[in-house]
């Protein structure tokens, strides 16, 4: 076991001729590579027919990496199914949205309710836990990949009735959630109810459906369906090997699965990191923070990154000259104690050979990027094991709810313009310009640690979160909220009470109407001297204790409030009614975070990203990233180390950071 970052990615040795690993691990050696991901999409190499298994060549790859002083990430390789198990067997094929029950192809492509697959893949995973728990390389398990995906097919129409049976009991009970009294919906038998998609209750597509509440509960029980499948290989791998961490690789901010419901079944989490083109960097910063949230705080794991440039976009731009490193560095800083790439080697066929690779098709080592996956590799063996296990100390919380987000943008009206994604992202980018730390949580979480809580967005609120927001400001915190907040309850029924329902009393508002438009339409909000933007919706605003921060400049509605704070108890509750544009959010979020004195020591230049972790044996290790082709001139803050460079800064000393530098700062 190294004590240091683990660093390398997915490698396919079974692609190429062994001639070829012997190459491969020469160069492993030269990047300073440690760890492989192996084994992701072998299933068709080791069970080549039903009842035949061959792990000849598995054997080989981890028996040399073992050789090497290599560790490997074991994939139980269930993600593709092989053609022979499609063809014996087609009810393993997903049906589509449209009702089209799908041939062999592609990958993730199986029913999670199909038996068939079911009893295949976990005879798989329960072959290879037996062969290699034991394995000298043996690091981690890495169950199926990337999930995702829907089936419509009769045996998941099946396993969502079971599914519906288990939450509800009762027909009167699910009647009364779905509220099928409208249209003439109620039903009468449980073999009534069909999944909802193009066939049955959608129009336009997936996000378009005359009930909501049906169309949530599919997405939950498609969520709870595919964990089904990762803890069934998860439970025949622990009866075999009951040690060795079990992890899959998570896409992030990925609309599709609720990952709060998967988190307590992973040792620790991972994921893959592929940013859209033009997002700012506190997009993949979001998304690592989520990541880190869903474990508690625990560090993850990145598991995938491009070394240089992706495949599947219609445009697939090249990392510039550092943009590796910093990206890399971001991860670490947010949490990542581990460092992976994909891929190793190119493949020299399909869809993703001219992604990016470690290794080009020519094998050199003479590449800009091999120099820089190599670079980095000296750098994080420099490193070594200062940021293992390290913790955030946030004292600002971000709130993530997947049922939010699925509500939200499944509901018709009052603006299908509003995207879940983008709201939350400026608030985090608000608060993480402005040099503070976040925690991105779900609604279950413990926000006693936190001074201000933001829950923009919060559509749907569940449970006891409203007196737990209460709380938080009861004992001095901030909370923030936003239009659409407080909508609807956990089956998407809108509440019985004035907006924003369960968080009124928290708020210090009613709103009784809201106003939606293009979005071209701009308004005016006043927020001290300083003017701001609004778009999209337009909540008009009734004061209840609440003072206005904001005002609107326009419309009938001119001169109402646009953002609210309210005195609640020792603390406050904030309102904003309204899309902001980022200035406009970027001045509520710091007027909030000088409150708690929660304003960063690099607060005046937000293209400076400041991350704060705490390593197990107390050191307080800050990381400050330009995100810049500039060099960012700053004044040390305190005394300290880079450990990047082992040079020391004093308090008030001038600390340059190169275009796109970083410094790993040991606080003295």
């Amino acid at each position: 076991m190294t004590h240091k970052i683990r660093y390398g990615g997915d490698y396919n040795p079974e692609q190429w001729p062994e001639e070829v690993w012997d190459e491969d691990h020469r160069l492993f050696t030269r990047a300073g590579i440690d760890t492989l991901t192996v084994g992701v999409f072998s299933w068709s190499l080791t069970q080549p027919a039903e009842d035949t298994y061959d792990f000849t060549v598995l054997d080989r790859i981890l028996d040399r990496a073992a050789a090497e002083g290599r560790q490997v990430c074991l994939a139980t390789g269930t993600a593709a199914l092989p053609p022979w198990l499609a063809k014996a067997h087609p009810e393993v094929n997903r049906t589509d949205f449209e009702g089209r029950r799908h041939r062999y192809g592609q990958r993730h492509n199986f029913c999670p309710s199909s038996p068939e697959y079911r009893r295949h893949a976990t005879a798989m995973a329960a072959r290879l836990a037996e062969r290699y728990a034991d394995h000298p390389a043996l690091l981690a398990w890495h169950i199926n990949n990337e999930y995702g995906g829907v089936c419509y097919c009769d045996l998941c129409a099946d396993a969502f009735r079971e599914w519906l049976r288990n939450k509800y009991v009762t027909l009167d009970a699910l009647n009364d959630a779905w509220w099928t009294t409208f249209w003439s919906h109620r039903f009468t038998d449980w073999a009534e109810i069909e999944p909802p998609n193009a066939l049955t209750e959608h129009w336009r597509g997936p996000d378009h459906t005359a009930f909501q509440g049906i169309t949530l509960d599919y997405f939950r029980f498609t969520t709870d369906a595919l964990l089904g499948c990762f803890l069934a290989e998860k439970e025949v791998i622990r009866a075999h090997d009951p040690d060795t961490p079990v992890t899959t690789n998570f896409m992030g901010m990925f609309r599709p699965l609720d990952y709060h419901r998967w988190a307590p079944h992973l040792d620790f989490a991972s994921w893959d990191s592929y940013p859209p083109l033009d997002a700012p960097p506190t997009w993949p910063a979001l998304a690592h923070d989520l990541m880190r949230g869903l474990k508690d705080g625990a560090p993850f794991w990145l598991m995938e990154q491009t070394p240089s440039t992706t495949a599947c976009r219609d445009v697939n731009p090249l990392r510039r000259p550092g943009e590796l490193r910093l990206a890399t560095f971001q991860a670490v800083a947010h949490g990542a104690d581990a460092a992976l790439y994909f891929q190793m080697r190119a493949s020299r066929g399909a869809c993703e050979k001219y992604h990016g690779a470690v290794i080009g098709h020519a094998g050199r080592d003479d590449t800009r990027v091999f120099r820089e996956v190599a670079g980095l590799g000296r750098e994080l063996e420099l490193l070594g094991d200062a940021s293992l296990g390290a913790r955030t100390p946030a004292r600002t919380a971000l709130i993530f709810d997947w049922d939010s987000w699925w509500a939200l943008e499944i509901s018709d009206g009052p603006s299908r313009l509003v995207k879940y994604q983008e709201v939350l992202h400026a608030y985090y980018r608000a608060a993480r310009e402005a040099g503070a730390d976040v925690d991105v949580v779900p609604h279950t979480a413990d926000l006693t640690p936190y001074d201000v809580v933001l829950a923009p967005v919060l559509h749907m609120v569940k449970g006891d979160l409203a007196a737990r927001l209460e709380a938080v400001a009861a004992r001095g915190g901030t909370v923030l909220t936003t239009f659409l907040s407080g909508r609807v309850d956990e089956h998407d029924r809108a509440f019985p009470t004035d907006v924003p329902g369960p968080l009124a009393p928290l708020m210090g508002i009613r709103v009784d109407e809201w106003d939606s438009r293009p979005q071209d339409v701009v308004q005016p909000v006043e927020l001290g001297e300083f003017e701001a933007e609004a778009r999209l919706l337009f909540e008009i605003v009734q004061p209840r204790g609440a003072e206005p921060v904001g005002t609107y400049g326009a419309d009938f509605y001119a001169g109402t409030p646009a953002v609210t704070r309210h005195a609640y108890g020792q603390g406050e509750g904030w309102y904003v009614a309204t899309a902001l544009d980022q200035p406009g959010v970027d001045w509520v979020i710091r007027s909030i975070l000088t409150r708690h004195g929660l304003l960063g020591p690099y607060a005046d230049q937000p293209a400076v990203e400041t991350a704060t972790r705490v390593a197990p044996d107390g050191s307080r290790l800050l990381f400050l990233l330009n995100h810049t082709a500039d060099p960012a001139h700053l004044t040390a803050h305190a005394a300290a180390t880079d450990l990047l460079t082992g040079k020391r800064v004093g308090e008030g000393e001038p600390l340059t950071l190169d275009p796109l530098g970083t410094a790993i700062l040991r606080i003295q």
